[in-house]
């Protein structure tokens, strides 16, 4: 029996990789569940998952039995006795203590947080080599795009590769011109053509910076540099990305869209189980069209990748940045189509080649968030 802690276990990936888990209760047991807050939905689960230690910001919910909590928070959650693998399912930078904790005590991370890489991989990267064993077992990708790539390596030498291919839907706007984009309403935004998700991921599908980020993320995850990782428009979502070769020849992995399927994968490789996921075969899929990002169509993703590209902290300063430009436009204060600028302004600004360290990060962090949210009218807190 494997024993599994999930640090974000009442959001999306959360309550889906406990589907997961509910269907394979032979394999694996839950001994820690944390939530961002004590809700309804988190006391089901601490019924359902009568064994599992329990964590949620502020002081213990009187609905929680003392002898379950645990004081030391998500840290002491991802290095909880009997735990072999820690599914990261929060949001936020919080995740990567946690995620070094865990990677430093022995465990397995599953790592369905964007944050934890993007500000943090060179951390990452480290715990990872300093724990040794194959990299991609003890940091296992959860993305549905990080999971596909994971999929088709296997078996190869990542010498043979001659680029990662990350497949977007393109979101709402793939089909508009970036100067038709200054009267978007959130509402708009948020109206994702293939994926139900949360307000910042939906924005940022919008935008692409998302892509981006996970651009980021397959650099610490595959250590490639960023000239050998590229993104494609791939409308339909059914194929979620795709390796070429030195050959000339590609892989891919196709599927219909259901995150149960990288979840599942993540915590049984390296094998394959019958899933709780939906499935649909391939006369059902339609046509598999691909179209070229193009230069310039999103401003945001442009930004972040030069960025990104020269290193240091801007990764830190992207991630909040980023934040707070998605909190402004979803209250009203910054036009859809001033997001690049904001990131932009902002690596101008903060930027530096040093790579920080966890306490700098967190400082850096704090100063562009209240920089940033002071100047946008959001009153100095994000």
């Amino acid at each position: 029996m494997i024993g599994v802690v999930v640090l974000g276990s009442t959001g999306s990936i959360g309550t889906q990789t406990l589907e997961v888990l509910s269907a394979h209760r032979d394999r694996f047991f839950v001994c820690g569940l944390a939530s961002g807050h004590a809700s309804a939905i988190f006391a089901d689960q601490l019924a359902a998952w009568p064994e599992a230690r329990a964590w949620t910001p502020g002081t213990r919910p009187a609905t929680v039995d003392r002898s379950r909590w645990v004081d030391g928070g998500l840290e002491e959650m991802a290095t909880l006795d009997g735990a072999q693998t820690v599914v990261v399912a929060t949001t936020g930078m919080a995740a990567l203590p946690a995620s070094l904790a865990a990677l430093g005590a022995g465990r397995r991370v599953a790592l369905a947080n964007k944050e934890t890489l993007v500000v943090g991989g060179h951390l990452v990267a480290a715990a990872v080599d300093r724990a040794g064993g194959e990299p991609l077992d003890r940091l296992r990708p959860i993305d549905s795009e990080h999971s596909a790539i994971w999929q088709c390596l296997r078996g190869e030498r990542i010498a043979d590769v001659a680029r990662l291919i990350l497949t977007a839907s393109g979101g709402p706007f793939r089909d508009r011109a970036p100067n038709e984009l200054g009267s978007v309403t959130p509402d708009e935004a948020l109206a994702h053509p293939t994926w139900r998700m949360g307000p910042k991921v939906s924005i940022d599908s919008a935008t692409m910076v998302n892509k981006a980020f996970e651009a980021i993320e397959a650099k610490w995850l595959y250590r490639l540099p960023y000239d050998r990782i590229a993104a494609v428009i791939h409308p339909r979502s059914v194929v979620h990305s795709l390796v070429e070769f030195t050959d000339g020849s590609f892989k891919a992995q196709l599927g219909t869209p259901d995150m149960r399927l990288p979840i599942q994968y993540a915590l049984t490789y390296p094998e394959r189980l019958p899933s709780p996921a939906r499935q649909a075969p391939p006369e059902e899929w339609g046509s598999l069209e691909f179209a070229a990002l193009q230069p310039g169509h999103f401003p945001a993703y442009d930004t972040v990748r030069e960025a990104a590209a020269v290193g240091g902290n801007r990764g830190t300063i992207l991630n909040a940045a980023d934040e707070v430009a998605v909190a402004a436009f979803l209250a009203g204060s910054l036009p859809f189509d001033q997001v690049a600028g904001v990131l932009a302004r902002s690596v101008a600004r903060w930027g530096g080649d040093a790579e920080p360290g966890i306490a700098e990060i967190v400082a850096l962090d704090a100063d562009v968030r209240a920089g940033l949210s002071i100047e946008l009218g959001l009153g100095g807190v994000v």
